[in-house]
Parts: C-alpha cells; structure tokens; sequence
C-alpha cells in the first residue's frame, strides 16, 4: 500500500477548510445574536405598547411614528391612531375607553368622538375615512355599553389633523357635560 502525499494534503486542507468554515459559523451566530439582543434592548419602544391604559394617562408630547393602529390616553382625550388607509381599532381600545364608559354611564356626560386625517392623498377620501374612523370608535362604545344617543359625532373645524401624517391620522374622544 502506498500512501500519496498529495492526497493528505489535499484531505487536510479539507479538514483545515472546514474547520474554519465552522469556526467562522459559529462566530458569526454568536455575533448576530448579540448585536441583535442589543438592538431589541435598545429600540424604541411603540407609544405604550399601543396603549396606555384607561387609568393612567399617556406622557405629554406622544409621538407616534409608525404605521399602525395605536390607542392612548393624554389629558383625559382618548387618541386613536390609524395606519395608512385603514378604519380598524388598535388593540387595547376597550380599555382605553374604560373612563368614557364609566364617566357616560356614571357621570351622565356624552362622549364627544372626532375624526382627523392627515395631509396625503385626496381630500374627499380623506373625509370619508375620517368618518369611518370616527364611527368605529362610536361603535366600540356602543359595543360597551354606552347608548347611541350619548355619542356625539363632532366633525372638528379643521379635519386635518396636525403633526406627522401617523399623528394626523387619529379619533379623538372626549367627555362632555
């Protein structure tokens, strides 16, 4: 039996290849796990983890930046946000609106709902999708028990909502006597 040199050298190239191939899987694993627990550590976070609960309100100054259905509470108003195009409610909206339920029922005020819209596309669709917003909301109360008639529709002097577009896109609710 005789033995060429050439073929161990090419079987421990090989071996030597593959060994670094897997040192280099490993490494690179080990690398993208951690950059990628540090960018989740390190990410902003959604406003409120897309609500901020009825009892408490939502710090001043909430910026919302993405395009999804968010819901808070500041100052008493129930803000609802709305992606691009869309009418459903953020999850977390029925307890968001807990303090307009109990201050309808309870306190025998109306819930006041208005519709914004934000600055893109046409104006009429625009409207209409506000309203359809508005009356989602309006259903959601409904829905927790508030009677129609106190829900009061209020389309607002200017339907375009100020801030970014995500923050235009929004229903507002809030308590009147």
């Amino acid at each position: 039996m005789s033995f060429n040199s050439s073929d161990d050298d090419s079987q421990q190239r090989f071996a030597l290849g593959f060994l670094f191939a897997l040192i280099a899987l490993v490494v690179s694993t080990v690398v993208g796990v951690v950059v990628y627990k540090r960018g989740i550590a390190h990410a902003p976070k959604a406003p409120a983890a897309a609500v901020a609960p009825a009892a408490e309100a939502a710090a001043p100054g909430v910026v919302i930046t993405e395009d999804a259905a968010s819901v808070v509470v500041e100052g008493g108003v129930v803000k609802f946000f709305f992606a691009t195009g869309k009418a459903e409610l953020a999850p977390g909206a029925n307890e968001a609106l807990g303090d307009v339920v109990k201050g309808v029922v309870d306190g025998g005020k109306t819930a006041v709902v208005s519709g914004f819209h934000d600055a893109t596309g046409d104006a009429a669709v625009n409207a209409e999708l506000a309203k359809q917003r508005a009356l989602a909301v309006r259903d959601a109360l409904k829905a927790l028990g508030v009677a129609e008639e106190k829900v009061e529709l209020k389309k607002p002097e200017a339907t375009q909502g100020s801030g970014s577009n995500a923050e235009a896109r929004r229903v507002e609710v809030i308590l009147a006597p």
